[in-house]
């Protein structure tokens, strides 16, 4: 699928639930069009693994997922090699030589996300999640596919996309500073946490049998609390599940009782929830029913 215009990709996201501001629909329409990998950055819980999910959805394509984490390496986000599978051929040819080129060649390679993405016969949604959390060192491994979508084994050489281009998308919760290198290749969107208005409309949208006064108390006190010098914000994602909970129980609109008793799906640190007790919780609760 193709989009001629921003509000195209604003009314696809919102067909498939994702709520965009236009900020975020101009970078994904600029990263489709152009080509171009698109890097987000944002609080944790606003939307960024959500966006590149919902554009999957929206095009129709396969989405591959790359999780980030300390110590990922080449071998598990771009290839191996089938050692137990090469074993097999040279045992199975011990009558006669066997050459480096055919243990070393496409049959023995086990493709990892990021050289299943290059290789993909279908459409494909490469979503390079948190790669904040990732070494330095890991970016390097990146640059190639960033810039030339190719990659480059020692051992074959350089493997070029095979059919259309996979659209990069990669979040980052910024807990370190990503390199200049990485960044250049990208284009570039902060997403924060929504205003009210648009805040209550994704509610109401992902969660559309609530009580639409349930839905603007719970977001109203959800903004409240962002206020707060709190260790770890809500995101949107916690909004959803507690305003579902809420549901859940039965609640047309908030209750400092079970505010209290269902705080845990807003805070998750034991500091933030003693904090709230008493007085700051009946003060939010008060200021989300007044409206």
């Amino acid at each position: 699928m193709t989009f001629s215009s921003i509000d195209g990709v604003e009314v696809a996201l919102r067909e498939v639930q994702y709520l965009p501001d236009r900020g975020l629909a101009t970078a994904l329409f600029l990263s489709l069009a152009l080509e171009k990998p698109l890097l987000l950055e944002g609080e944790a819980g606003v939307g960024k693994t959500e966006a590149a999910k919902a554009l999957s959805r929206v095009l129709d394509a396969r989405l591959i997922r790359l999780q980030c984490y300390e110590g990922l390496d080449v071998s598990h986000a771009v290839y191996e090699w089938n050692y137990s599978r090469q074993l097999l051929h040279i045992r199975a040819a011990q009558e006669g030589s066997v050459s480096e080129e055919e243990l070393f060649g496409p049959r023995f390679l086990i493709r990892r996300p990021l050289l299943e993405a290059i290789q993909s016969d279908e459409p494909v949604v490469l979503l390079i999640d948190e790669v904040d959390r990732a070494d330095e060192e890991f970016e390097a491994f990146l640059l190639e596919v960033l810039s030339d979508f190719q990659i480059t084994i020692p051992e074959i050489g350089t493997i070029p996309v095979e059919g259309a281009k996979p659209h990069i998308v990669l979040t980052s919760n910024r807990t370190r500073e990503l390199h200049d290198a990485l960044k250049r290749r990208c284009l570039y969107h902060w997403i924060d946490h929504p205003s009210l208005g648009r805040e209550i409309e994704i509610v109401k949208l992902r969660l559309p049998g609530v009580p639409d006064r349930l839905s603007a108390q719970a977001t109203r006190f959800v903004q409240g609390l962002r206020r707060l010098d709190v260790a770890k914000p809500p995101g949107v994602a916690e909004t959803l599940d507690w305003v579902g909970a809420l549901a859940t129980l039965g609640y047309r609109e908030l209750d400092p009782e079970i505010v209290e008793q269902t705080l845990g799906s807003l805070l998750k640190h034991h500091e933030d929830l003693v904090a709230l007790r008493q007085e700051p919780l009946l003060l939010l609760v008060d200021e989300a029913r007044a409206g």
